[in-house]
């Protein structure tokens, strides 16, 4: 297999895998690295990615990992890179999304690029440069109560400018609908008057393969998983990709299973009480956990008295829920305490014997993957937009295998649960 062609940072574990689920329904055998490898260590896949937990952490910590994880794909001999960020554009007013882009774009000596975290399949749409989840705007959509990163103002080029030295400007629908050669001289005209960022309107996945085509040329593009929609075609028609069939198979990995959640957002509350309605489940309750109880042993026995069948454990609360516990624990100590218990169950019941884990959260997952030390995957077929089936690759053959799905707190269909057991179940 030749060198990969994109090299793609993502600020978030699910995040990651939600932009190699894209470019796998693309034909693009695609791996993603659990952080960023050690130097020296080459990896053979069309598209590499390096997911990082750094959506955040610090700016500044978020510029320096992001650069660390640049200089191993550049060594990869990577043409093109992708900044990828969550749908929702989750951020504060202090960055990270804009430091890191502002980074990138130095160290590639580039002086534009794009930002469109734009996903229409799950209901992302940006028109105007006002973001929509589903037919409400950003800060009507639940994200405004996001315990790490509230979204309050639902127009991109105000949250994005408030975040960088760099000029802000847009790229609106009108010009997206006439096509790349447009959207082409949209930029060049933006790039005359000084803009080095521009958000990208988007409301169809029409629109994202346009954009697709006309950032063919650019070296890093910045967004969310559908902005790689167009990517692909732009490497066969320069005859350096062919479409692999099988590029998300997988073999079948034997074991039982378990569902962990620690999301509070409106998609994972929705898919906890559908499990709960039927089967078992555990809550991990941040307050018992900050007296010191022994809620990880309690967790623990709760899945061994269930003995092969599988159970729900979940710190996952309404968001007045959160905001209580957060109240009095401290938004960071309620955060850290709930990934490291879930950290810890997840660790315990790998080592007796569980090899299929569904994760719901992309704090969650981070705290997951790192406790059950998966160093990179291998993507496999989608188990709901922006959600595939994943296995863990090993430093060494004697490594045995995990299957994970690792979901976005705000994707999937109340019954993620149930069809992505099946999917890891059935994967082949």
């Amino acid at each position: 297999m030749a060198q990969a062609l994109l090299g793609c940072i993502a600020d978030d574990f699910t995040g990651a895998t939600d932009l190699a689920n894209m470019l796998v329904r693309g034909g693009m055998r695609t791996v993603q690295s659990i952080g960023v490898p050690a130097a020296g260590t080459k990896i053979e896949a069309d598209a590499l990615i390096v997911a990082l937990k750094s959506r955040t952490i610090p700016a500044e910590d978020a510029v320096r990992q992001s650069l660390e994880a640049l200089e191993w794909l550049r060594a990869q001999g990577c043409r093109q890179f992708i900044f990828k960020y969550c749908s929702t554009f989750d951020s504060t007013d202090k960055g990270n999304i804009g430091p890191v882009a502002d980074a990138l774009l130095e160290a590639l000596n580039d002086d534009f690029t794009i930002a469109c975290p734009a996903f229409p399949e799950n209901g992302r749409t940006i028109f105007r440069g006002n973001l929509f989840v589903g037919d409400v705007l950003l800060n009507e959509s639940g994200m405004e109560n996001h315990p790490l990163t509230p979204m309050t103002d639902p127009n991109l080029v105000r949250v994005l400018q408030r975040q960088t030295k760099s000029k802000v400007g847009l790229i609106r629908y009108d010009t997206v609908m006439k096509g790349a050669d447009a959207v082409r001289a949209r930029i060049a005209e933006l790039k005359k008057d000084g803009v080095r960022l521009a958000i990208a309107d988007a409301i169809s996945d029409a629109d994202l393969f346009v954009l697709g085509d006309a950032l063919g040329d650019l070296k890093l593009i910045t967004g969310g998983s559908g902005i790689a929609l167009g990517l692909p075609e732009n490497y066969r028609a320069a005859n350096l990709l062919a479409h692999a069939e099988d590029a998300g198979e997988l073999p079948k990995i034997e074991g039982r299973s378990v569902v962990l959640a620690g999301s509070a957002s409106k998609a994972t509350n929705a898919q906890v009480a559908e499990w709960r309605a039927s089967k078992p489940s555990f809550r991990v309750d941040p307050l018992a956990l900050s007296r010191g109880e022994a809620v990880v042993d309690q967790a623990l026995e709760f899945a061994r008295s269930h003995g092969d069948e599988t159970v729900l454990i979940y710190a996952t609360s309404s968001p007045d829920d959160v905001k209580a516990v957060q109240k009095e624990l401290g938004v960071e100590k309620a955060g850290q305490l709930v990934e490291d218990a879930l950290a810890a169950i997840a660790r315990q019941l790998r080592d007796a014997g569980v090899r299929k884990f569904v994760v719901a959260g992309g704090e969650t997952s981070g705290a997951v993957v790192q406790a059950l030390d998966v160093r990179s995957l291998r993507i496999g077929p989608q188990i709901d937009p922006g959600v595939p089936a994943t296995q863990s690759i090993g430093a060494n053959a004697d490594d045995a295998p995990l299957a994970l799905a690792l979901k976005s707190g705000n994707f999937g269909t109340p019954d993620f649960f149930a069809k992505a057991l099946k999917a890891l179940d059935g994967v082949a």
